[in-house]
């Protein structure tokens, strides 16, 4: 259906073509979500955390002694989750200056209205 030709006679004709389209829409981002989560879940090596995470082979086996690193040992071979890996450089997250300063906000609001139930 061409976008140019609706019109009041062919609105119904034009929404049924818009569901039948997010309904596609749906099918294929719901595709993606399961092919994503099944990726995740499947251990990889240090070779590929190395590229994932951007450190180098040394630095992981430090961190994975220092247990600052999620990860599994097999014999004598480490494994790690793409998520958990993900998650780890998640917590790192540094607050951006409006995010102090909204915490800060936040926080006095809060501290003034307990003030004044005093």
């Amino acid at each position: 259906m061409d976008v140019n030709e609706i019109s009041f006679e062919n609105l119904p004709k034009a929404v049924a073509h818009l569901v039948k389209e997010i309904g596609e829409i749906k099918l294929l981002i719901q595709n993606v979500q399961v092919y994503e989560s099944k990726e995740l879940s499947i251990p990889i090596g240090i070779e590929e955390a190395s590229r994932l995470i951007g450190k180098a082979k040394p630095t992981i086996y430090a961190l994975v002694r220092q247990r600052k690193i999620p990860s599994y040992k097999y014999g004598k071979k480490l494994y790690f989750f793409k998520e958990e890996l993900l998650e780890w450089i998640s917590k790192g997250k540094k607050k951006t200056i409006q995010e102090i300063e909204s915490e800060v906000l936040k926080y006095n609001h809060n501290r003034n209205k307990d003030y004044g139930r005093k």
